[in-house]
């Protein structure tokens, strides 16, 4: 498995381990008495083994124990799930995922608002018109080390599985229904990590590829605060430009691949 970057990761790495070793110890149980029975019981003569119908104390072994592991797995299970689960605490990140054929829009919701209310800043994925992947053409998410990231999953399309490899699970994105999960991102976890779709979405679903930046602390209030200054440019620029030809197209397919370009909600309108 990938070094896990999140609390989550960690619960989840712990939680397969001990699966792994609860398997082992009882396939060196079972297989041990199957090469025990087979070595000292094997044929030795033509008389007649005696024969023993009904042993109580074996019987209640192999009733027992296996309730006993199954058991404990259950609980160690449950209680990892609800702790992955856990969607109630405050946030120090908040970010919206929406994921559409092909390509992934992050609308970061804790940011300063537009005067509409718009979200001030997003990232878009633009799918390649040649189908190749790449990249480049991706959005990139953004996200503080030693920090609460709370995500909010939308499609409008089809089902799409939002997966970072180092956050050590998935979710599924489904159309007219809302999921959501929160990571713990560890201190030290600084660097670029690869996300994906991990659920066939169609013909291009090998395209549907992002980028994750963990930042230091100080390097992620610098970046946001980048963002910000140059979203607010934008708007500015845009409110004192007279009326003109509808360029936002464009405008859209330049922003995709640029941080802080003040894209909005109506991005993703266009690439659909």
């Amino acid at each position: 498995m990938p070094g896990p970057i999140t609390e989550q990761a960690e619960r989840v790495l712990s939680l397969w381990q001990g699966s792994w070793v609860a398997a082992f110890a009882v396939g060196i149980l079972v297989w041990g008495l199957i090469i025990w029975s087979v070595i000292f019981h094997r044929r030795r003569s033509d008389q007649l083994p005696p024969q023993v119908r009904y042993n109580l104390p074996i019987e209640a072994l192999y009733t027992v124990l296996p309730i006993v592991v199954i058991s404990v797995l259950f609980y160690f299970t449950a209680r990892d799930q609800t702790y992955l689960m856990e969607t109630e605490r405050e946030a120090d990140v908040h970010v919206e995922v929406v994921a559409f054929q092909w390509a992934w829009q992050f609308n970061y919701l804790d940011a300063p608002k537009a005067e509409g209310g718009e979200v001030l800043f997003t990232e878009v994925g633009i799918p390649n018109p040649d189908g190749t992947t790449d990249l480049s053409t991706q959005p990139t998410l953004t996200l503080p080390e030693n920090a609460v990231v709370h995500f909010d999953l939308h499609s409008p399309d089809v089902i799409h599985s939002f997966w970072v490899p180092e956050f050590g699970f998935k979710m599924d994105v489904i159309p007219g229904r809302d999921n959501a999960f929160q990571v713990d991102v560890k201190d030290g976890s600084e660097g670029q990590y690869t996300g994906r779709c991990a659920e066939l979405c169609g013909v291009d679903h090998t395209r549907m590829l992002f980028q994750v930046d963990v930042l230091t602390e100080d390097d992620y209030e610098t970046w946001e605060s980048e963002q910000i200054q140059a979203a607010e440019a934008e708007e500015t620029e845009a409110a004192d430009t007279p009326d003109g030809p509808d360029t936002s197209e464009e405008q859209g397919a330049e922003g995709s691949n640029t941080e802080g370009t003040g894209f909005t909600d109506e991005a993703q309108e266009d690439d659909e």
